[in-house]
């Protein structure tokens, strides 16, 4: 594993087995499953002219409960975490960078680039620590790559007092039922949530991601991006997908049971030692095994899972499985009872 690599590398893995693209079963990548219903002629769609992002931002305000001065747009969450980190990296003589790990290897990456110090709390074990005053935290809830929801209410008072920026990562929120921070958004005036509309409708092809902050942060973030930086097509999809009102259930029944079926798969097979509870669409494992040598035995049935050895605090004995649909995970069972 290179240092930031990340899951969902298909069409390499495809590549290295000499398989077709679309015979990879791919658990490594934690994109919804379940895809939502589009209602977009995208051969009739208006790109004669520049995007008008209007529609856009209403309709995320609304899927969030927040007004529309408190959305910022983006090229996808990577561009949102790029461009905060940037901003943030001005507003800071010593600039720190407080990650609560194991994290999304993004922010560590992007934090390294403009030039900051990386600091990291052990989640796991050592969660009440504080940062560094005035540091730059991120916190990623639901966690990744174990999926853990924190109540962090009390640690936005902790970081509060140790007047801290705050950037919280919800891009898996709408898998599970916990509270948005949000909610904080006007009582906490250095609170940014980064939001991806990307994994939950099942679309990383389509890049949209936002940052949700007060109005005078977001204005001050907005005078720094581009006027035009979502395609049309991005934010019809986008639109159509917010407007299919059966998604939620139906995208909550599959995946509930597909995590169970999972859940009993790792239960069941004696590599696994110990797996992390999770309320996002994915589940964090160590084995008995190296995860390279997991992943070698599974290459016979075309699957990808996501090796952790690269996130702080985690090693070579950690693999995060996402979950899919029934079939696929059929033949992740029928391919652990055979090593």
């Amino acid at each position: 594993m290179t240092e930031f690599a990340h899951g969902g590398d298909v069409a390499n893995f495809a590549k290295k087995i000499g398989s077709n693209l679309e015979d990879i079963i791919d658990l490594s990548s934690n994109i919804n499953f379940i895809k939502p219903k589009i209602d977009v002629d995208f051969n009739s769609l208006k790109i004669d002219s520049y995007p008008n992002y209007e529609e856009l931002i209403c309709v995320i305000a609304k899927r969030y409960d927040v007004s529309s001065c408190n959305i910022e747009l983006f090229n996808g969450a990577s561009v949102a975490i790029d461009s905060l980190l940037r901003e943030l990296a001005t507003c800071r003589a010593e600039k720190v960078c407080t990650i609560y790990s194991p994290a999304y290897l993004e922010y560590k990456r992007v934090a390294l680039k403009y030039g900051f110090k990386i600091e990291h709390i052990n989640r796991f074990d050592n969660l009440d620590k504080e940062p560094s005053n005035g540091s730059i935290v991120i916190f990623v809830n639901p966690s990744t790559p174990d999926g853990k929801f924190y109540d962090i209410k009390p640690l936005l008072a902790l970081w509060k007092s140790k007047h801290c920026k705050v950037i919280v990562d919800e891009s898996f929120l709408d898998f599970c039922n916990g509270d948005s921070a949000t909610r904080y958004i006007e009582s906490f005036e250095n609170l940014y949530i980064v939001k991806s509309l990307t994994k939950y409708y099942a679309c990383a092809g389509v890049r949209v991601g936002v940052v949700v902050s007060n109005k005078d942060a977001i204005q001050k973030l907005s005078l720094k991006e581009p006027l035009w930086k979502i395609s049309s097509f991005d934010s019809a999809y986008i639109i159509s997908a917010l407007k299919d009102d059966s998604f939620d259930k139906r995208s909550n029944l599959a995946n509930v049971a597909s995590k169970e079926y999972l859940t009993k798969i790792l239960k069941s097979s004696p590599i696994v030692k110990k797996i992390y509870p999770s309320q996002a669409n994915f589940i964090l494992s160590k084995i008995e095994i190296e995860a390279n040598r997991l992943q070698s035995f599974l290459e016979p049935y075309k699957i990808m899972v996501r090796d952790c050895s690269n996130f702080d605090f985690l090693d070579s004995y950690h693999i995060r499985v996402a979950v899919k649909d029934m079939r696929d995970l059929r033949v992740f069972e029928k391919a652990l009872d055979g090593i």
